[in-house]
């Protein structure tokens, strides 16, 4: 039984054994030292089915530590070249380390769901950094400043695809950087000498708007991350190499891919 019915159940009991104080009344239902013992005992079971398994809304979903392990986080970077700038930067421990700070990520269903959402994850993070070769996009001559007065852009400072997910424009570097505090309005390279301020704002970028696609399939997170520039036939070599990416993960994470894959 899920722990919150338990409780609830449980509360109701507590609720109904709770004395009659009307003034016809010659006897109590109970004492409130009976109620108190039963709420005190419903706490206590609940603390032991928590102990047992997950509680909160969220979920179980997956370890993050104990599936990108060493083997499949290497597996990964392996495949950039040498000479590649991301091939030191980007490694296991930032990325866990970011990963931290973000609780949601891969939970909030089963361990297959999980497993599925960091099947995406890496698979956007292989198709943006060709395999975490690239820390900063290849053109770095457009600025991507959108005039904002919540955002405002600095003055001399670019906001160019960064990082794993290539963060991009003002109003993502903005909220970004609040969110994970960091001001990255003023220092936008901060995402490209910090692996771990790097991780972070790609996962906060993933948790903005891919986390809640998951659930519909792994085409729903392109749509989420891209779709206006990808699904629907715009880019169909995209979602391909996409999809492949995806699928090889799952793969190699013991899971199916679910289905809807592309957008």
């Amino acid at each position: 039984m899920h722990a919150g019915l338990f409780i609830n159940a449980m509360f109701q009991a507590c609720h109904r054994a709770e004395p009659s104080w009307g003034p016809s009344s010659s006897s109590m239902a109970s004492s409130p030292r009976q109620t108190t013992t039963l709420t005190a005992l419903a706490l206590g079971l609940l603390a032991l089915l928590c102990a047992a398994g997950p509680c909160s809304g969220t979920g179980g979903g997956a370890s993050v530590p104990s599936v990108v392990t060493e083997a499949f986080f290497n597996g990964i970077k392996s495949q950039a070249g040498d000479g590649c700038e991301g091939k030191n930067f980007y490694t296991r421990g930032a990325f866990l380390s970011a990963a931290g700070s973000f609780p949601g990520f891969a939970r909030g269903g089963s361990d297959a769901d999980g497993k599925r959402e960091v099947a995406a994850f890496f698979a956007h993070a292989t198709y943006e950094t060709g395999h975490f070769c690239y820390i900063s996009e290849i053109n770095r001559a457009n600025v991507f400043c959108d005039p904002s007065s919540r955002w405002p852009c600095v003055l001399g400072k670019k906001y160019y695809g960064r990082g794993p997910l290539q963060l991009s424009w003002n109003f993502n570097y903005g909220p970004a950087g609040e969110s994970i505090g960091v001001d990255l309005l003023r220092d936008p390279d901060r995402v490209a000498r910090d692996p771990v301020v790097s991780f972070k704002a790609a996962l906060w970028s993933w948790m903005s708007s891919a986390h809640q696609a998951v659930p519909r399939g792994f085409g729903a997170t392109v749509g989420a991350m891209d779709g206006g520039l990808t699904c629907g036939g715009r880019n169909p070599a995209q979602v391909n190499a996409l999809v492949g990416y995806y699928s090889r993960y799952c793969q190699q994470l013991g899971v199916g891919p679910g289905n809807n894959l592309t957008c």
